[in-house]
């Protein structure tokens, strides 16, 4: 490969904005960002990130929407090379000319990354297009079925991303790189898995080379710049969950000073709060308080947020993170009936998840329950204790989503064996809000939608109605600050919002 050409594009591909235009992925992916650290730190090649799911006018997402009629603009969007977000693609590949396009693709967005596999392959036959990410993870050399996809990596990328480009560069065959799948001569090959990284504080701070290598670096929001990793795996067995195949379950840990470390930079940029992207956050006590405890004396002022699996939520802990400046918690509920939680391994009860809840809001910490409607076993019955659940449950945000078996889940296998998946499957057609999805035994289709519909327009309405309640309340103490009132007023208040 000429040495002009030794230039990777990493890209995440459009998705949400296939909804609309305005939908968008405001962040700089994690992925991304460990990817252009390795390759700046362990190669001579030129990276440029570019998440082209993002735009600058973004607003929020309405779940009815995605369902709806975003649903179809998306569909239609995968469809035609003349919608403006491949356009902007094809502008970003043709004006870096890159040897190598990086492509990071979940199940969900893979569609999209084919089509990006194949624009980069139409600007030029001769570029070389690697697809990594969650999706190759699960399921290996079958993302190879793409023609426009050269190379397939599985597991962590950092260290197999470096030896691939070293390989490539030098014109070297690829057949003793770990973690790969790739083309020869016609057929594929796949090489052995690549060991895990033992020690995760040897990685770079993701967000360290952002300003030099992410495309629009100025346009995105502080916020953008928010997300980092304390761990990577789940001990857990989740039924429809794909992290064991893609971290495993042994769970790594960064050490609680490189945690400190990388908020510290970030803080250094004028950030004042950040979100734990672990699969599972606190899974280990001993862990959890000494991190905690590095946080409140490390980072003074920090505010942050993570998800927790509600069998790991108690009285001490929530203390101790709320102590350490946590102002946020995501949960798992899922269902309101037990015997669906039993069934998806969730390890929980939905009396367990709701005193998960009812501690986390006694510490006035923020409360964003996750619900999924739609499991092969679902009833109306079942969803009816759903409902119920999602109505008496306190948290300042509902995020709902319809039951996807992703590809090399258990959920996917299981689906195949009870004929609820054919040989047809295009997972293009399928995601959380999907109104495609239908993977259930005992409800038609048809009634599946008839009853989810109802379900998406009152979680649109719940969020709606707590967003005014945060606005209103905000303004309302301000003003009450303002004129000087008492403190029985402001309490008034704010037993008048529920708060």
């Amino acid at each position: 490969m000429e040495r002009r050409r030794q230039r990777i594009l990493l890209v995440e591909p459009p998705f949400y904005r296939l909804f609309k235009d305005t939908y968008s992925l405001d962040r700089y992916p994690l992925a991304l960002g460990y990817l252009a650290g390795a390759i700046k730190e362990k190669t001579d090649w030129e990276v440029t990130a570019y998440n082209a799911d993002f735009t600058p006018a973004s607003e929020t997402w309405l779940v009815s929407y995605l369902a709806g009629e975003g649903f179809r603009n998306y569909l239609q969007g995968l469809q035609d090379p003349s919608a403006a977000v491949w356009g902007e693609v094809r502008a970003a590949i043709s004006e870096l000319r890159p040897g190598v396009v990086g492509i990071s693709a979940k199940s969900q967005n893979f569609a999209s990354a084919c089509r990006v596999a194949g624009l980069a392959k139409e600007i030029d036959p001769g570029t070389v297009v690697v697809v990594g990410g969650p999706h190759p993870s699960m399921v290996g050399p079958g993302v190879l079925e793409c023609p426009d996809i050269d190379v397939s990596v599985r597991g962590e990328g950092e260290n197999t991303i470096a030896e691939l480009l070293e390989a490539l560069g030098a014109g070297r065959d690829l057949a003793g790189i770990r973690g790969i799948a790739y083309r020869k001569e016609g057929r594929v090959c796949e090489n052995g898995p690549r060991e895990f990284i033992d020690n995760l504080d040897t990685l770079g701070f993701p967000h360290d080379n952002a300003p030099g290598v992410l495309k629009d670096y100025g346009k995105y929001p502080p916020t953008a710049f928010q997300y980092v990793f304390s761990t990577r795996g789940c001990p857990y067995n989740c039924f429809f969950c794909g992290s064991r195949q893609i971290w495993s379950r042994r769970v790594r840990f960064h050490c609680p000073e490189y945690v400190v470390g990388q908020i510290r930079s970030l803080q250094q940029k004028g950030l004042k709060s950040v979100y734990f992207s672990d699969d599972t956050f606190g899974i280990n006590r001993r862990y959890l308080e000494g991190l905690c405890r590095a946080l409140e004396q490390g980072c003074p002022g920090l505010k942050w947020s993570c998800e927790i699996h509600a069998g790991l939520v108690d009285e001490r802990t929530v203390s101790l993170m709320k102590a350490a400046g946590c102002y946020a918690i995501r949960i798992g509920v899922e269902s309101g009936n037990n015997r669906i939680l039993s069934l998806m391994k969730k390890r929980i009860t939905i009396e367990q998840a709701l005193e998960a809840c009812r501690v986390i809001k006694k510490h006035r910490i923020e409360l964003h329950a996750f619900f999924m409607v739609g499991l092969p076993w679902e009833t109306e019955e079942t969803l009816r204790d759903t409902v119920a659940a999602m109505k008496k449950i306190e948290c300042d945000s509902l995020v709902y989503s319809i039951f996807t078996p992703y590809p090399g889940t258990e959920a996917f296998e299981f689906c195949r064996e009870h004929g609820l998946i054919d040989e047809h499957f295009d997972i293009s057609l399928h995601n959380h809000q999907s109104p495609a999805n239908c993977f259930c035994i005992h409800l038609s289709p048809r009634r599946l939608r008839e009853l989810v519909s109802v379900v998406e327009k009152t979680v649109d309405r719940r969020n709606r109605l707590n967003r005014m309640k945060r606005v209103f309340s905000v303004n309302t103490i301000w003003r009450v600050q303002e004129l000087g009132l008492g403190k029985s007023l402001k309490k008034g208040m704010r037993i008048f919002l529920g708060r």
